[in-house]
């Protein structure tokens, strides 16, 4: 009997694609975004300005994941607002400073973009877009000052957020134009606890508890986006937050049963069910099942499906429990382990590959082309951790390059110019949606639209340099990827696990030192308990990224995952804890006693580990 392929971490993930359906509606924006903006540019006359605006569209399309329309305000707006910001300053920079400072500018630009991306996902966007347009900006020879190139930006990122915004989504043509990703969110949570139910007492409980995390931090994200009002406007806004908040002792009661292992009735899912249609279909509850009360878990879970029938019909609103990050908060994000780490590597990379283009471009290496700045904005993607582990990384860019270039030198060796080449931009931006599933189809996306938007440009074909640059750049980071940085390796991944650990001992501390379980104080627990699943899966997040590097790398992280499942552990047990002793007042020795064991484990993996956490000092 044959076995599988077990191939290295490194390769299966280079190998992994995304699954999923197709979004239409992202499809539909990115065919109306960047091939419309160019044509509208060359029919007025304006081409190079419509190709800066093409440019930001583009970025803003591969933002454009799914979720709500509030969440794609800040997702696709802040990087775009980035990005404008590194046109104005890459602009006159190249315009009036020679080939060495222009060079310790953009250096010294990676350094803050690396940092800053260390944040948050968003954080991590508008870095990547700061750099890129920076470097487009200094080096894109364009009749336009850098203001006007800056607004362009702007516009083509605007465009397409404006089209996010007013074209009908799933969620409108069910009858409320208001919610498009919202509404499903807080449905797949009740789901997700039904799930929990249903697997308590199973092996994959484990699991279904993770998906429960995930799908909290979904729908907290797509009800907490930036809003006019700082409370909720409308009734059936405030409603939907009401059903969101009444959640969350749904889940803190499934996850104490499935912590428990006592495996339950397919009763105890068929009320989270229930409510799951009734958030989808906008309707009142119904009947729900009959409670079930005998156990502190199972008591808890009834109390809370008769607090969310309650919720549901009222409707007059909830906290979300969002994570509050003041701004000292954000600083040692950017400034810490992780960021500073992070910060070195991408101005290293940056910098570098901003030097050598330079320096080939004015030795005429480049002939008739004038884009120096592919290298360093090819460099830029290559940095980023978040986008797949560093050898992963490379060799999809590489072969996602090649790829594109050869599709679009038969592409362009066939298509009437501009008309042609404006089509397959506009096709290009369509297949971007669908094509961010796969880093490697991306790049080829990206590659083919860069390509067209430079020959519209009036440059001649280049898609042989636009390889070259390529290879080069994945050699230069891949150089840079494995050099040794001030400091302890593995920053990103210490700084994540320093956060689950403090987020972990926040919320143990308040449970154990709850003397009086009021509302405000289960409010107050509910929020360290999300922040500290949300911290917990990042943590998760970081360490799958860094154990599918190259062993040199790899190694720097050997152990963590052990880390974050005694954390996860010990998360599910406060809350088994804070679960009990609402009913009871009083925790039993087996809380205890698994407290205890999981704070001496957790005290022994931190001794043999590389990663150093903070301290956990907490008497049980």
């Amino acid at each position: 009997m044959s076995r599988p392929l077990d191939l290295p971490p490194w390769l299966a993930h280079t190998l992994r694609t995304q699954r999923g359906p197709v979004p239409w509606n992202a499809v539909l924006r990115g065919a109306l975004s960047a091939g419309p903006l160019l044509l509208a540019a060359v029919l007025a006359d304006r081409t190079s300005l419509g190709v800066v605006a093409a440019i930001a569209a583009m970025l803003a399309g591969i933002n454009d994941r799914p979720g709500s329309r509030r969440a794609s305000v800040q997702r696709i707006g802040v990087p775009a607002v980035a990005g404008a910001l590194g046109m104005l300053v890459g602009t006159y920079a190249g315009q009036h400073v020679s080939a060495l400072p222009l060079t310790l500018l953009l250096t010294g630009l990676g350094l803050v973009a690396g940092g800053m991306s260390a944040i948050g996902p968003v954080a991590s966007g508008a870095g990547t877009q700061l750099l890129v347009a920076a470097a487009i900006g200094a080096g894109m020879p364009l009749p336009e000052a850098g203001w006007q190139r800056a607004l362009g930006y702007l516009a083509g990122a605007g465009w397409l957020l404006a089209l996010r915004l007013a074209l009908p989504t799933p969620g409108s043509l069910a009858g409320d134009f208001r919610f498009d990703g919202e509404r499903e969110a807080v449905a797949r949570v009740y789901d997700a606890v039904a799930d929990l139910l249903d697997a308590v007492g199973a092996a994959h409980a484990t699991a279904r508890r993770a998906s429960l995390t995930a799908a909290l931090d979904h729908a907290q994200d797509a009800l907490a986006g930036p809003r006019l009002r700082r409370y909720a406007s409308s009734a059936a806004e405030r409603r939907l937050h009401a059903q969101y908040a009444a959640a969350l002792p749904l889940a803190e009661a499934a996850t104490a049963l499935a912590w428990a292992g006592e495996a339950t009735t397919a009763r105890a899912g068929e009320g989270p069910r229930r409510l799951a249609t009734a958030v989808r279909e906008n309707t009142h509850t119904g009947p729900l099942p009959a409670p079930i009360r005998s156990a502190p878990a199972l008591r808890a879970l009834d109390d809370a499906l008769l607090h969310a029938a309650e919720a549901f019909d009222r409707g007059k609103g909830g906290d979300l429990h969002t994570r509050r990050r003041a701004a000292g908060d954000l600083l040692r994000a950017a400034f810490g382990s992780g960021g500073r780490e992070y910060g070195l590597r991408v101005a290293l990379s940056f910098g570098a590959s901003a030097a050598i283009a330079q320096g080939l471009h004015h030795s005429h290496w480049y002939g008739q082309h004038q884009h120096w700045y592919w290298l360093p904005a090819t460099a830029v993607f290559l940095v980023k951790p978040d986008l797949g582990p560093l050898v992963s990384r490379v060799l999809c860019r590489a072969a996602g390059t090649v790829l594109g270039a050869l599709v679009f030198a038969a592409f362009a060796a066939v298509l009437p110019r501009p008309e042609g080449l404006i089509a397959l931009v506009a096709v290009s931006g369509a297949l971007i949606p669908v094509a961010t599933r796969h880093f490697a189809a991306q790049t080829a996306v990206v590659t083919v639209l860069v390509l067209a938007l430079v020959m519209v440009g009036g440059e001649p074909q280049a898609s042989l340099s636009r390889i070259g640059e390529t290879l080069l750049a994945c050699a230069l980071v891949l150089v840079v990827g494995h050099l040794p940085m001030p400091g302890q390796r593995g920053g990103g991944v210490r700084a994540r696990l320093g956060a689950a650990s403090e987020a972990a001992q926040a919320y143990l501390s308040h449970v154990l030192h709850e003397t009086d379980p009021d509302a405000d104080s289960r409010r107050v627990r509910w929020r360290l308990r999300r922040e500290a699943y949300r911290t917990l899966a990042e943590a998760r997040t970081a360490i799958a990224l860094a154990a599918a590097e190259l062993p040199p790398l790899a190694r720097h992280s050997a152990g963590a995952g052990d880390v974050v499942a005694v954390l996860e552990e010990l998360v599910d047990t406060t809350t088994a804890c804070a679960v009990h002793l609402d009913d009871s007042g009083r925790l039993t020795p087996l809380h205890t006693e698994r407290l205890a064991e999981l704070l001496d484990q957790l005290a022994e993996e931190r001794g043999h580990l590389r990663v150093r956490l903070p301290e956990l000092p907490l008497a049980v």
